[in-house]
């Protein structure tokens, strides 16, 4: 801030106060009376009446403020006409700044100010005055009111209302455009002298900015200015008191003032061109490569979409606007194809989204650039001819003919050779089959529509030289009805006939149904077998409806004579070839009431007038159950005395749980089962039976012929196997057939005391004492007669 005094010479007078004596025609200047005094005589006395007249007279008093100098300032003097001089009065000041800032002489009713004063604190100063008689303590004079109010000197710079403005302006702005209005007060009187006039100037912002002096507003000075250039910019304004004259005081305040943007500038691409390249595989929505266009500026001036004006890919590619980056993401539209088209250019446009229409004289607020998309080339898999296919075949096509035929090629230049399958997930009854070299399809089992009407199967087609490359198609098959089926009654009906039937009266409505689907609809025709054609008791009228009516065809029904009547009736269709069957309606005679309803159709009613009652039937059934249940204990129990046959012969050599009730004698018992026929397989030839047991049942085992000597076990155990598995008399449950053949190979035969079994008289074993010590223990124990007599 800036401070400048200055010095000026007031002259300070004040008014004396004195007291008038006025005569009648007299008027005081204080426009406040404060006493009369009146003295006289009265009109009986013959004296002469006379007025006195007395008060306060002053003008205003007026102080200088901020005064510096040595002594207390004087202000001015009050004093009545009843002051003698004498000193009898008393002087007394109240009111605003009395005894602190104001001082009296009680005396001589002197007034000082005792403290600099301030006017912008305080311009105006109200007080009260009164004489007092020292002696009576009377006031002489009633209290009076004055004024002292302080002259302004030039003490205060201006001051702005905001220490620091901000404000903006769109650029390209013409010349005065308005920007902000500042404001400056001084607290100086602006009534007296020019203390509290303030002039704005600019002090930092030319060229480019102006005030004006009087209203503070702040202009713009140069026309155009761009944001793009220069953005922010800092003016100082001055407001000087004193008109702006030299030995005013000032003060400054600082203006950001910022550029907003306009839409003045169109996109521009940085190159002129672009390459991208794709996979011909590349499915639709597959991004290959973003562009971007420059646009200097901001926000929704800067906003840009992109777009595909023209070119030979307008149809295969398109163009999508990245709103965050302002950026044109180019994408396939339409499955590409190497072996079609190879190179695609495109004619890409990016325009602004808020063009400014003050703006659209400076040019088009678009830019162009070309893409060029390349596109590669992948070993693909086979393409079928059709997206599906749908074949349909009579459902009595034989085995083996073919139905219809798929079609796949290798899209590649390389014309890959292709073989066709069948998805067996989609095919597990394995009904159909295809060529793998032509894609004909053909049945490998019979069709029946009524089980399945429809086949839904997938036909995998590969390419030979690469079995990863494969594609897969739907194939819907239809099944064409043919008339295999013959109707056939609906439902089983439960038809009775009363015994009071009348002729021609209708006891039932048949109907039928077939399996078959004819594309016309069904009719059915309903007559009698040929034998029957002239019944004697019912007939049958064909209602034309794919419904029969039974009819009677006579008078009267007897239950005793015929209970159940069995009526055959054949039923036609109208499909080629022409399918019947004949069925069967039992109809029984029933007693029935004079409306017709029946009442019973049971045995019971005609046994009645045999003279049985309810109770001998009762007796008759339960003697039946008896008999029943005693037959059928005696047949158990005979079954059980039976025995399980035990093991036929040594030639089954099936595993077999036998039990015995007798307790084995132990090494000694050699009856109860030759084990040595497991260990020889010659001796297997002889069909031994147990010695011990007689066996109930005898299975009847195929023998078979003797094996030759030396034979190899694997060998030996094949025979075994081949034989069990094609003899038609073995059980027909799983059995192990166990054969621990050993061999003929040792030139030691069998050391087994099993095979004594088969051999009679006692056995030579000398030599076992020539195989050396590692047999001499088993020489010891079968070697000598001492030995056997151990």
């Amino acid at each position: 801030m800036m401070r400048t005094h200055s010095f000026l010479t007031v002259l300070l007078w004040s008014s004396v106060f004195y007291v008038v004596r006025m005569t009648p025609s007299q008027k005081r200047t204080n426009k406040h009376s404060h006493s009369e005094r009146i003295t006289g005589l009265s009109e009986n006395d013959g004296k002469t009446l006379h007025r006195t007249k007395r008060g306060w007279m002053w003008n205003q008093f007026f102080l200088l403020e901020e005064y510096t100098g040595p002594d207390t300032q004087y202000v001015g003097k009050l004093h009545t006409d009843q002051d003698k001089g004498d000193g009898n009065l008393k002087y007394i000041l109240t009111g605003d700044g009395a005894g602190s800032l104001f001082i009296i002489d009680e005396n001589t009713g002197d007034i000082h100010a005792a403290k600099k004063l301030d006017r912008e604190e305080k311009s105006l100063y109200v007080l009260r005055a009164k004489a007092i008689d020292r002696k009576t303590g009377r006031q002489v004079e009633p209290e009076s009111e004055f004024i002292i109010k302080i002259h302004d000197i030039n003490d205060n710079e201006p001051k702005f209302t905001k220490d620091m403005y901000t404000a903006s302006i769109p650029e390209m702005s013409g010349v005065g455009t308005s920007v902000i209005q500042v404001t400056a007060t001084d607290a100086d009187d602006a009534n007296y002298g020019n203390s509290a006039k303030v002039v704005y100037s600019i002090l930092q912002g030319q060229p480019y900015f102006s005030v004006d002096p009087e209203t503070g507003i702040i202009k713009t000075a140069l026309p155009d200015m761009s944001r793009e250039n220069r953005e922010q910019y800092q003016v100082v304004i001055q407001a000087k008191d004193m008109g702006g004259q030299m030995g005013g005081l000032s003060g400054t305040t600082t203006v950001n003032i910022t550029l907003t943007d306009v839409n003045d500038n169109p996109p521009r691409f940085p190159q002129s061109s672009y390459q991208f390249s794709s996979p011909e595989s590349a499915p639709p929505g597959t991004p290959l490569g973003r562009i971007k266009a420059n646009d200097p500026d901001v926000g929704e001036n800067a906003e840009i979409e992109y777009s595909i004006s023209n070119g030979d890919g307008s149809d295969m590619f398109d163009i999508i606007t990245d709103k965050d980056a302002q950026e044109g993401i180019i994408t396939v539209k339409k499955h590409l194809d190497f072996e079609n088209k190879v190179l695609y250019t495109l004619k890409v446009e990016a325009s602004n989204t808020h063009p400014d229409p003050r703006f659209l004289q400076l040019g088009p607020f678009k830019d162009t650039a070309f893409v060029k998309i390349s596109v590669e080339d992948i070993d693909e898999p086979p393409v079928f001819s059709r997206p599906w296919y749908l074949i349909e075949v009579d459902e009595d096509a034989k085995e083996g003919s073919i139905i219809g035929q798929v079609v796949a090629q290798d899209p590649d230049i390389a014309k890959n050779a292709i073989k066709y399958s069948v998805d067996r997930h989609t095919d597990l009854d394995r009904i159909f089959n295809i060529y793998s070299g032509n894609g004909s399809l053909f049945l490998s089992k019979p069709l029946d529509r009524e089980e399945t009407p429809w086949h839904n199967i997938t036909v995998i087609a590969t390419e030979i030289n690469n079995p990863k490359q494969s594609s897969q198609i739907p194939v819907f098959i239809r099944i064409l009805d043919i008339n295999d089926h013959a109707p056939e009654f609906a439902n089983y009906y439960e038809t009775f006939v009363c015994e009071n039937a009348k002729a021609g009266q209708l006891i039932q409505t048949v109907s039928a149904i077939d399996k078959d689907q004819p594309p016309r609809g069904h009719k059915f025709f309903f007559e009698l077998v040929p034998e029957f054609a002239v019944h004697p008791n019912f007939s049958v009228v064909d209602n034309k409806d794919n419904t029969a009516g039974i009819m009677t065809r006579r008078n009267g029904y007897s239950r005793s004579k015929t209970s159940t009547y069995l009526l055959p009736i054949i039923i036609f269709d109208n499909d080629y070839p022409i399918q019947s069957s004949t069925g069967t309606l039992t109809i029984r005679v029933c007693a029935c009431d004079s409306r017709g309803n029946m009442q019973s159709c049971s045995a019971e009613a005609l046994l009645l007038p045999a003279g049985l009652s309810t109770g001998a039937l009762v007796a008759i059934l339960l003697c039946i159950i008896i008999l029943l249940i005693l037959v059928v204990l005696f047949t158990a129990l005979k079954r059980q005395r039976k025995k399980e046959p035990l093991i036929i012969s040594k030639d089954d050599v099936r595993d077999n749980i036998v039990t015995y009730n007798d307790e084995g004698g132990g090494e000694e018992d050699t009856q109860a089962f030759d084990i040595g026929t497991l260990r020889n397989p010659e001796a297997r030839e002889e069909s031994k039976m147990r010695r011990d047991v007689i066996p109930e049942t005898i299975f009847q085992i195929r023998r078979t012929a003797p094996l030759w000597e030396n034979i190899d076990v694997q060998d030996f155990i094949h025979r075994r196997l081949k034989e069990n598995d094609s003899d038609p008399a073995a059980p027909p449950y799983d059995s192990l057939a166990t054969y621990a053949y050993e061999g003929n190979d040792s030139i030691a035969n069998s050391l087994s005391s099993l095979e004594s079994l088969t051999t009679e008289g006692n056995q030579d074993y000398d030599y076992l004492s020539d195989w050396g010590p590692r047999f001499k223990k088993l020489a010891d124990m079968y070697g000598g007669e001492d030995s056997d007599r151990d």
